[in-house]
């Protein structure tokens, strides 16, 4: 077996391929002149099995492309099986119509990976369970919250209250809440029907004076997250943590972030941060142990 990167994630492909103690295979990636994307496979791998790893995160277009050519270069030099690590399925978040005339976008990209005749899929926290069933192949999510919360014991962080920044983070809330025998609240919040916007009007305990952690799936623009650390501060909340399984990296949300009431956001490595950012306030917790577990179980 091989572990293969395209180039949304290379440091993940990296300690995942360590963990399976397989090699990491050379793939050459650029770009024609026109901007069309080019990949080569350099390596002698005819009849046997690969992982490719690639998350469909910022350009997720040319991310989704790079990961389909590399998987159709690894089939042409006779790859029996390949499973495909997408710990950010893109497009995962368009699971509805809203509106006449829009797309089913997730569906759509779950069609477009099929074709590639990959022989498996492992992704982590979707935002819709409802996804998997896009799919007419085998299809493994594994969910970050687990590690997070191993890290968290791990590390002795002691919480007083988890807090749930809206009803629809409630499963995730409630893993928490359960895994450290703490009570849970949830934030409750209006929106303005005239400008849409939104607001906290209360918190449904106590949390004054508590060490609180607040839960989510992903973290985007960062303005839930910011705006609930700050209302929760004005509440006499003593410490704010928040973790999330993906982190987007948006340009200026982390910086956002530093500049905040949160003490400390824990995210995992399911999309590579910027090489070039160093920050504060940010602890990155690795899923390579996970998905090359259940990589091995598969294999």
């Amino acid at each position: 077996m091989r572990v293969f990167s395209g180039s949304s994630n290379p440091d993940l492909a990296k300690k995942i391929a360590r963990k399976l103690q397989a090699k990491l295979g050379k793939v050459e990636l650029s770009c024609f002149a026109n901007g069309e994307t080019r990949v080569w496979v350099k390596e002698d791998i005819s009849n046997g099995k690969a992982v490719v790893v690639q998350s469909f995160s910022y350009p997720p277009d040319e991310h989704l492309i790079e990961f389909c050519l590399i998987v159709d270069a690894l089939k042409r030099l006779g790859v029996k099986k390949i499973t495909a690590v997408i710990p950010w399925l893109g497009y995962c978040v368009q699971d509805r119509v809203f509106r006449p005339g829009e797309p089913l976008s997730s569906k759509v990209i779950a069609k477009i990976l099929q074709t590639t005749k990959i022989s498996r899929i492992i992704t982590l926290d979707l935002h819709n369970q409802v996804i998997e069933g896009f799919f007419d192949l085998p299809f493994t999510e594994l969910f970050g919250t687990y590690t997070i919360i191993d890290y968290l014991k791990e590390k002795g962080v002691i919480l007083d209250t988890i807090v749930s920044p809206d009803v629809g983070a409630l499963k995730k809330s409630n893993l928490f809440s359960e895994s450290f025998n703490q009570p849970l609240v949830v934030i409750n919040k209006k929106r303005d029907l005239k400008s849409g916007k939104v607001s906290i009007v209360s918190v449904s305990g106590e949390v004054k004076g508590k060490k609180v952690l607040i839960t989510d799936d992903f973290i985007s623009t960062g303005g839930t997250l910011i705006q609930t650390a700050k209302f929760l501060k004005s509440k006499g909340v003593k410490r704010i943590y928040a973790c999330a399984t993906h982190h987007f990296y948006a340009q200026g949300v982390q910086e956002k972030i530093e500049k905040s009431p949160l003490d400390m956001l824990y995210v995992t490595d399911t999309i590579q941060k910027p090489k070039d950012k160093k920050y504060k306030k940010l602890k990155i917790i690795s899923v390579a142990g996970l998905i090359a577990e259940t990589i091995r179980k598969y294999k």
